[in-house]
């Protein structure tokens, strides 16, 4: 008993010895928000090497996209997300939010890595029918969604969205072409609920000179909100893959 209590402290000093030399490095995820236009830019050309390029280059953990074509007559039978999953060498994880052109549209998350599980929330839309996609990580909730045009359905899915972010256990990041602009009384609702990580004040839309801001990065009031901090916030200058900007946030924790 003595001989294993003695190797027990031994190990217990060698651990506490190797962690002063080698510090745990604290957490970092970059979250990136991108209305892609089903990878058609500002000229009208569809190219989804073009889209795949401005993803790339801000090296995300974690996309999340709209406006999404799969097995569209539009885009000709192909599958927009996983077009750009293939370029980007990450996952993709699809929601539809409506039939569309012999397939379906709506939104996606790229990730490094593969989601733990996925849940599909449909949320109310009378000019067209919305959805919200939940993919959970092993360390937070990272959603998508893409907004109705019509204010009381969007205060509708706001009020939706807080609800299930309040049940789950983890960090919650939601991401989107929200269809709001800073200043409207939804986005005043948001912020009851969730803390704006992206800034507001760089433009996102259109894309080739931005007029306004429709575009953001939120996390869930709580469920250990401070051990988040920003560390990078910004819009990409990406004028022509898309007519939407996309933002980028990076945390730390």
């Amino acid at each position: 008993m003595k001989g294993n209590k003695r190797f027990i402290f031994r190990l217990c000093a060698a651990a506490a010895l190797f962690l002063s030399l080698f510090p745990l490095q604290a957490g970092e995820c970059t979250l990136m928000s991108y209305n892609v236009k089903n990878g058609t830019g500002m000229d009208g050309r569809r190219d989804y090497d073009r889209t795949a390029r401005v993803i790339t280059e801000e090296k995300p953990d974690v996309a999340a996209l709209q406006e999404l074509d799969q097995g569209t007559i539009r885009s000709g039978g192909r599958d927009t997300l996983q077009e750009l999953a293939a370029r980007t060498t990450l996952t993709g994880t699809y929601a539809k939010a409506i039939d569309y052109s012999g397939g379906s549209y709506g939104v996606g998350i790229l990730s490094r890595e593969k989601p733990l599980s996925v849940k599909r929330i449909p949320l109310p839309g009378r000019e067209e029918a919305r959805v919200l996609l939940m993919a959970e990580f092993r360390d937070y909730w990272f959603c998508v969604t893409h907004l109705s045009l019509t204010r009381e359905d969007s205060n509708a899915s706001i009020d939706m969205i807080a609800a299930l972010a309040a049940k789950c256990s983890k960090p919650f990041f939601i991401a989107g072409d929200f269809n709001l602009t800073p200043d409207s009384e939804p986005i005043t609702r948001m912020k009851k609920y969730f803390i704006l990580l992206s800034d507001p004040a760089q433009k996102t839309f259109p894309a080739g000179h931005p007029k306004e801001c429709i575009d953001y990065i939120w996390m869930y009031r709580g469920k250990k909100t401070e051990a988040f901090h920003v560390k990078e916030r910004r819009v990409i200058e990406a004028p022509a893959a898309s007519d939407h900007r996309p933002v980028k946030v990076t945390v730390s924790y």
